[in-house]
């Protein structure tokens, strides 16, 4: 399965599973709405995608893969209405659209990403998946990579070096935290959903699916910080130069571009080495990481 076949495959999967688990619930629509807006305005679903590669290379994806996928999703898309905000980014474009604070109000962009947030554990905690021990797996994976371990103090960081010197390592600090720990977690729990059909997971495995992530969460905020010099608004879907603008530290700035790009490709070949034990299995990881390295928006 080639690149965009997967894509097509996982997004219509993830999609699908958000869709039917967003039920209405009629005192909440406005603020369903917004939810909904943040969920289906055009992401490209990297990190479903990572959850489901992940997947396959132990068996087939389940129920929890799904879930796996769509709760990641939500923190995602959880994360972005509340980047965007005035008192955070303060940007008016997402993938091209109005943010959700411009298209809803500030208040209800607020909510939306709370709820977006408690929902990603209302889908992982569902009594219907009939399996405690994993299912508590999976959601301690996404407590750490997404809150005061992970994602928040990654923002927390970036918001408090903001026009201030930090160096090379502080910079990668704050990208471990706030980019690569949900990506950690989405190739992680896609690995552990299978487990409970499958015994073949060891150490070995995740420390290599770990060096993956890594490699690959990092290069993609390096690509992030390159394209947000190198493309135009209207291929980024926000606005150009947003970062530079802000004063914010980026690998452009503290490696020059090219140092930057060669960072990127070392990360590449770094995360390409890491699976290679696991063979053709890990095509839809290798062909992810190639994405990520070639996209321009």
């Amino acid at each position: 399965m080639n690149l965009d076949d997967f894509s097509q495959y996982a997004r219509h999967r993830v999609d699908d599973y958000l869709t039917q688990s967003l039920s209405q619930y009629e005192p909440a629509t406005h603020l369903q709405s917004a939810m909904a807006y943040s969920l289906f305005n055009g992401g490209k679903r990297i990190r479903p995608m990572l959850t489901y590669a992940a997947a396959s290379l132990f068996g087939e994806a389940n129920d929890l893969t799904d879930a796996s996928a769509a709760a990641i999703e939500s923190i995602h898309a959880y994360s972005l209405i509340h980047d965007d905000l005035p008192a955070m980014d303060d940007d008016d474009l997402r993938r091209g659209k109005p943010t959700c604070h411009i298209k809803y109000d500030e208040a209800t962009a607020i909510l939306a990403g709370d709820a977006l947030q408690t929902f990603a554990f209302e889908l992982l905690s569902d009594s219907k998946h009939q399996n405690i021990k994993v299912q508590l797996q999976l959601i301690q994976e996404l407590v750490q990579a997404s809150g005061r371990h992970g994602m928040v103090t990654g923002q927390m960081i970036d918001l408090a070096n903001v026009g201030k010197n930090i160096n090379i390592d502080e910079l990668e600090q704050m990208h471990q935290h706030k980019t690569g720990a949900l990506i950690r977690a989405s190739i992680r729990m896609g690995a552990i959903s299978t487990s409970a059909n499958s015994s073949a997971i060891c150490e070995a495995d995740f420390a290599a699916l770990d060096t993956y992530a890594a490699a690959i969460g990092l290069a993609f905020q390096v690509q992030d910080d390159i394209i947000d010099i190198t493309s135009d608004t209207a291929t980024l879907g926000k606005t150009q130069f947003s970062d530079e603008e802000a004063n914010k530290p980026t690998y452009p700035k503290l490696l020059g571009l090219e140092g930057a790009q060669a960072l990127a490709k070392s990360l590449h070949e770094q995360a390409i080495t890491a699976i290679s034990p696991f063979g053709d299995a890990a095509q839809p990881l290798v062909e992810l990481a190639n994405y990520i390295i070639g996209r321009n928006h």
